[in-house]
């Protein structure tokens, strides 16, 4: 898939653009501040309904106005769509394929992209959060249905920490019990759906993982992923690669109907703690993604050079995981800033790593920081003006 064609409106420092785009490398050159890396969360945006800068949408509205319109045209094989969304200050956002209203949470089914930008390093170093973030998001570009199932399972949690606070206050009782007890079924049907696909995407992932750190790095320094899973937590033994290795081999082999069963067990055992502290303590909410170098974790003894080709090397597994399973062909690959933090060979490897990709878009401050691979097609961005 390429996009071949983007129109912004009231889009961040963008009044009004129009700006045609090709097949294969496009860097956009320009200063800090000036605009570049709003193109691409802007088309980061139509593939997660999210920015990768900031938690609330209304900040990508230009100051002043109550909406801002994101358009492309995308084109794969002989099939072109024109996607459209427009974030709103105030209600709903609204989503458009081919003039026709369609749900906002459905636009990603029409677009995949994976972008890395710098924010990415908190992937390595930051919280268990970001991680889940980034496989419940692979997870919902690969099965659509699981947007949904994750939605539910989100609200499923919000309700029941409600319940749970009400029982702390003393009120309610046996009936609030029976309620929880009622909310507990859906927790364990929503949740057992999520660990069960993120096991098996950690599992396809792992390989990818290693094989794209080498690229990137220029070198093997033992790159792994586990799956941390709270409801068993010693189904992952603390160790080097072989035991955390058996560990993930174990988990892969479980069914759905054991998952289900240690999910109920957990909240069983739980179930005190949790009216204590009013909060659901056990379910996929909970879990982590377990990152490592070299046998040891990642994250707290990865260098700043390390976690920065970790970083990249995630996005790059995640990308070929989409490759094979979208309809749509390749996802469009969105580099942020990212070859100023590299060294040359570093920079020789990533180009290398992401040429055979149908479109890539980069961003960079300085020209001459970007390999002359992927420079086919400079745009120069001045103000919120393509020059």
């Amino acid at each position: 898939m390429i996009v071949s064609h983007l129109e912004l409106t009231d889009f961040r420092n963008y009044a009004s653009l129009i700006l045609p785009l090709t097949a294969g490398a496009t860097v956009f050159v320009g200063r800090n501040g000036q605009g570049k890396t709003n193109l691409i969360e802007s088309l980061g945006f139509l593939s997660s309904l999210e920015s990768h800068r900031v938690p609330i949408n209304h900040a990508m509205i230009r100051q002043g106005r109550d909406a801002a319109i994101v358009r492309a045209r995308l084109n794969h094989d002989d099939r072109e769509i024109l996607v459209e969304v427009q974030i709103n200050r105030v209600g709903a956002n609204r989503a458009q394929i081919n003039k026709s209203p369609i749900k906002t949470r459905d636009l990603p089914r029409y677009f995949s992209s994976v972008l890395f930008a710098p924010e990415d390093l908190g992937l390595i170093r930051g919280e268990p959060g970001a991680r889940r973030r980034f496989l419940d998001d692979l997870l919902a570009l690969c099965i659509p249905r699981m947007s949904g199932i994750l939605v539910d399972y989100d609200r499923v949690v919000r309700q029941r920490n409600t319940l749970l606070k009400s029982a702390r206050g003393g009120g309610g009782g046996s009936t609030l019990l029976s309620s929880l007890d009622v909310w507990d079924d859906r927790l364990v049907e929503l949740g057992t759906s999520i660990i069960v696909e993120r096991i098996r995407l950690v599992g396809e992932l792992s390989p990818l993982l290693s094989a794209s750190y080498r690229a990137v790095a220029d070198g093997d320094h033992g790159a792994s992923m586990v799956y941390r899973l709270g409801i068993l937590p010693d189904a992952l033994p603390a160790g080097g690669v072989d035991a955390q290795e058996a560990g993930q081999a174990r988990l892969a082999s479980l069914t759905s109907e054991q998952v289900s069963s240690a999910f109920r067990e957990s909240l069983r055992e739980n179930r005190t703690a949790e009216r204590e502290r009013a909060m659901t303590l056990s379910g996929p909410h909970r879990d982590d993604l377990v990152l490592g170098l070299n046998s040891l974790p990642a994250r707290g003894y990865a260098s700043h050079g390390e976690s920065w080709s970790l970083a990249l090397a995630l996005k790059l597994a995640s990308a070929e995981v989409l490759r094979p399973q979208s309809q749509l062909g390749d996802p469009v690959i969105i580099l942020d800033d990212v070859f100023a933090e590299l060294d040359e060979s570093r920079r020789t490897a990533l180009a290398r790593s992401v040429a055979g990709y149908s479109q890539v878009l980069v961003t960079a401050a300085v020209r001459a920081d970007v390999p002359i691979e992927l420079a086919a097609n400079v745009v120069h961005i001045t103000a919120g003006t393509v020059v």
